[in-house]
């Protein structure tokens, strides 16, 4: 009796039988009957369960093998914000971040500074939502990142300290200099009209008294 690989999946009770030498399933599997090799074709999170391999090695002779198939979705990139005001007044020295991710499951989110690990959150249902905290000081220069996780891939994301975190004196500076440019410019074109205006008037009291003067100096012939 020739060995003849059966494949069956536990947790949906589907035996994979096939007298080819190669046969593609309708959903996604690629059975090779001469070595036992199952492949599944665009695998997605329904392929994931406990595959059986039964193989006749002889009439009295059977072979199996039981292979768990985990699939994990794709991993987005976490997202990093600012958790404290628009600003912190100059006495506080910390800035309040946030990570966080959704959507998610079987991962694991985690802050790194450097190569070390600061904390980590880990779960294992489908489809929640993920956020981990952290405090950093304003003139911190370490290398802080943020990490979300799971078996098969990972996905990174660093921190910018100086886009995320800075103090209302920072602020009150931005603005201060921002205004004084908007004056300057206004002021400027202040400068502009004031000097078409009086240009203009100029002209306009010319060209009056222009005519008054040609009907003065003009006297009447002798006849």
């Amino acid at each position: 009796m020739a060995a003849t690989p059966v494949f069956e999946r536990a947790f949906s009770g589907i035996r994979i039988l096939s007298s080819y030498a190669f046969e593609i399933f309708e959903d996604g599997m690629k059975l090779d009957n001469q070595t036992g090799s199952l492949t599944i074709i665009n695998i997605t999170t329904k392929h994931a369960g406990i595959y059986t391999l039964s193989n006749w090695i002889s009439e009295r002779n059977l072979s199996t093998k039981a292979f768990r198939v985990s699939v994990y979705a794709r991993l987005p990139v976490p997202v990093i914000s600012s958790n404290s005001s628009n600003c912190s007044s100059s006495s506080s020295s910390s800035c309040s971040l946030v990570c966080s991710v959704v959507n998610v499951g079987h991962v694991t989110l985690s802050w790194y500074k450097g190569n070390s690990l600061l904390s980590s959150i880990s779960v294992s249902d489908l489809s929640i939502s993920l956020s981990l905290p952290l405090e950093v000081e304003y003139q911190d220069k370490n290398s802080y990142s943020c990490v979300l996780n799971n078996p098969s891939s990972k996905q990174t994301q660093h921190l910018d300290i100086s886009k995320l975190c800075h103090t209302c004196s920072d602020s009150e500076h931005c603005c201060g200099s921002t205004e004084a440019v908007i004056r300057l410019v206004l002021s400027a074109l202040v400068g502009v009209a004031t000097v078409v205006i009086l240009v203009y008037d100029i002209r306009s009291r010319r060209a009056k008294q222009d005519p008054a003067q040609i009907h003065s100096s003009g006297g009447s012939f002798p006849s």
